[in-house]
C-alpha cells in the first residue's frame, strides 16, 4: 500500500487518479496527512522563492489560476513558513508584502491546516482537496526574474554595489493623500488638480534625487518591482502602466500569462509608477462607469468594445499628458547643466537591467479601438485626471 507521501507524489505527477487518491487522503489520519502536506507547500515556497516569485504575486496568480480559497490556504502557509526567520533575515520589501497580505500566525498550538478548515469551516474533504489543488499550481508555476534577496539571504544583500534611494515616507504620505482625494471626490476638476500636484511632487522629487547622486558622487542602484494587471481588459490597463511608467523613466515588460508587469527603475520612480497606476486605475473604472452605456444581453459586446475602447484612450491620453508634465519639470530644472547627463546615465543602467533580465522582448501590437464613444469618452476622461498645471 502507497503510503500518504508517495499518494501525494502521484496524484501530483499525474500517476494517480485524482478522486479516488482524495478519498484515500480523506479518510488517512490527519496528523500524518497534513505533515506531509505542510511539508510539500514548504517546499514548495522555497523552491519557488529561489526562482524569483514573492509573496504578493504568487498569492495574485494563485487566486489567478485557482480561486479564492486557494489563495487563502497559501497566506496561511506563507505566514507560517516566514515565521520561522529572524526580521533582519528578510529583505523589507519582503516585510512590506507579508503586512499587505496580512500574512500573520494568528494561531496557536495546532497546523495552520486545522486553523485553515476551521475559519473556513470546511470540510476534512475540502482542506485536503484545496490543498492539493494549491501545491499542483504551485508546481506549474515557471521560474521568474529575481527581483530581491529571498528569505535568509537579506543580509549577504546589502553587499550589493551602489546605494538604493527610497523615495522620503513624507512625500509618499503626502502623495498618497492627494491621490486617495482624486479618487474620492465626485468633481473633476478637483480630481484634476490633486492627480496633478501628485505628479509635480514626484517629479520635482525624482529629478531632485539625480541631482543629489551627482553631488554625491553615488551611483544608485537601478531596481525593478512587478505590479499586478488584473483582468478583464488586461492589454489596457498594461498599456496604461506602460505609459505613467515611460513618464516617471522606468520601462515596463508585460508578462501576459503570469498577471503582472515587471517595472524597471529607481526606487522612487517605481514608488511613482506604482501609486500613479493604482489611482489612475481607480478613476478610469469611475468616469467609465459614469458614462458607459447599458448592458444585458443585447448590449454586451457594445458594453465590452465601449470599455476597452475607453481605456485604450484613456491609457494613450494619460501618456501624452505625464509626458508634458514631465518635459515640464524638466525644462525648468536643466539650469543645473549637471542634470542632463546624469539623466542620460541613470537611463542607461535602467535600460541595461531591463536587458539583463529580458533580453528578447516583443513590442506589443495597439489594441484595436471598436468604440468611437468609448475613445471619446476615454480621452475625455484622461482629460478630466489631467496633469496640466505645473503651479497646482
Amino acid at each position: 500500500m502507497a503510503t500518504v507521501r508517495e499518494t501525494i507524489r502521484a496524484v501530483l505527477a499525474g500517476a494517480a487518479r485524482y478522486e479516488p487518491a482524495l478519498d484515500t487522503l480523506t479518510v488517512a489520519p490527519a496528523v500524518e496527512v497534513d505533515a506531509v502536506l505542510t511539508e510539500s507547500l514548504h517546499d514548495s515556497l522555497a523552491t519557488l522563492w529561489r526562482r524569483g516569485w514573492q509573496p504578493v504575486e504568487l498569492h495574485r496568480v494563485v487566486a489567478r489560476r485557482g480561486h479564492a480559497t486557494h489563495a487563502r490556504l497559501l497566506s496561511y502557509a506563507i505566514a507560517t513558513y516566514l515565521a520561522g526567520f529572524a526580521p533582519d533575515a528578510l529583505d523589507e520589501r519582503w516585510r512590506a508584502q507579508v503586512d499587505e497580505l496580512r500574512a500573520y500566525v494568528m494561531w496557536e498550538g495546532e497546523s495552520y491546516l486545522r486553523a485553515f478548515a476551521r475559519d473556513g469551516r470546511l470540510e476534512r474533504v475540502e482542506v485536503v482537496d484545496t490543498a492539493l489543488t494549491l501545491l499542483a499550481i504551485l508546481s506549474e508555476l515557471p521560474p521568474i526574474e529575481l527581483l530581491g534577496p529571498p528569505p535568509g539571504a537579506a543580509g549577504r544583500a546589502r553587499a550589493r554595489p551602489g546605494p538604493v534611494h527610497r523615495a522620503d515616507a513624507r512625500l509618499l504620505d503626502r502623495v498618497r493623500g492627494l491621490l486617495a482625494k482624486a479618487e474620492s471626490t465626485e468633481f473633476p476638476a478637483e480630481a484634476e488638480t490633486y492627480t496633478a500636484k501628485a505628479q509635480q511632487l514626484v517629479t520635482r522629487y525624482s529629478l531632485d534625487e539625480a541631482l543629489l547622486e551627482t553631488q554625491a558622487g553615488d551611483q544608485v542602484f537601478a531596481l525593478a518591482r512587478r505590479i499586478g494587471v488584473d483582468h478583464p481588459y488586461e492589454a489596457e490597463k498594461a498599456a496604461l502602466l506602460d505609459a505613467i511608467a515611460g513618464a516617471n523613466r522606468c520601462y515596463a515588460v508585460w508578462s501576459p500569462e503570469l498577471g503582472f508587469s515587471t517595472v524597471f527603475g529607481f526606487d522612487a520612480d517605481l514608488d511613482a509608477v506604482d501609486m500613479l497606476y493604482t489611482s489612475l486605475l481607480v478613476q478610469a473604472h469611475q468616469a467609465m462607469a459614469r458614462t458607459e452605456p447599458p448592458g444585458g444581453k443585447a448590449g454586451r459586446a457594445r458594453l465590452r468594445a465601449y470599455r476597452q475602447s475607453f481605456l485604450v484612450a484613456f491609457a494613450v491620453r494619460i501618456g501624452e499628458r505625464l509626458a508634458a508634465v514631465a518635459e515640464a519639470a524638466l525644462t525648468e530644472a536643466v539650469g543645473d547643466t549637471d542634470l542632463l547627463p546624469v539623466l542620460a546615465s541613470r537611463d542607461e543602467r535602467v535600460r541595461d537591467s531591463m536587458r539583463a533580465a529580458f533580453p528578447h522582448t516583443t513590442r506589443g501590437r495597439g489594441a484595436r479601438v471598436d468604440s468611437v464613444e468609448g475613445w471619446d469618452s476615454g480621452r475625455a476622461a484622461a482629460d478630466r485626471a489631467g496633469l496640466r498645471g505645473r503651479g497646482a
